[in-house]
């Protein structure tokens, strides 16, 4: 049988999700792969609001970090560029207010698709 992808939708862009469901997944995130598909993201779910903190600790590739609460984007940084090299001090990012989700994009894409705080995001097949 077919099953369907896990899928969030902010305003009319969807992106198929990996879900980071584990401790062990959110620690290692998006730093295990070289890239990611243009319609790819990966879903970080916590069991209650909170201001976790990310960070890009062995990421290869710039994104774009969306902080989700209520279904709607409450912080965004873009264009989060991974270390130039180990021995660079890694930034912390945090969301302004208590977030129960975060969303990582390919960098660049809250501006190509004019995403921003306020924006409803829409989960399918979590």
């Amino acid at each position: 049988s077919f099953k369907k992808f896990p899928t969030a939708q902010v305003n009319n862009y969807s992106f198929k999700l990996y879900i980071a469901k584990t401790p062990k997944d959110k620690e290692v995130g998006l730093s295990k792969y070289k890239n990611l598909a243009k319609d790819m993201g990966m879903l970080f779910p916590f069991e209650k609001p909170d201001y976790y903190s990310f960070w890009m600790k062995q990421m290869k590739f710039p994104i774009d970090i969306i902080y989700i609460s209520d279904g709607k984007i409450v912080t965004i940084y873009k264009n989060v560029e991974p270390p130039k090299s180990e021995n660079e001090s890694l930034l912390i990012y945090k969301p302004k207010e208590p977030s129960s989700m975060v969303l990582e994009i390919n960098a660049g894409l809250c501006d190509t698709y004019k995403l921003k705080v306020g924006d409803k995001v829409n989960l399918y097949n979590i």
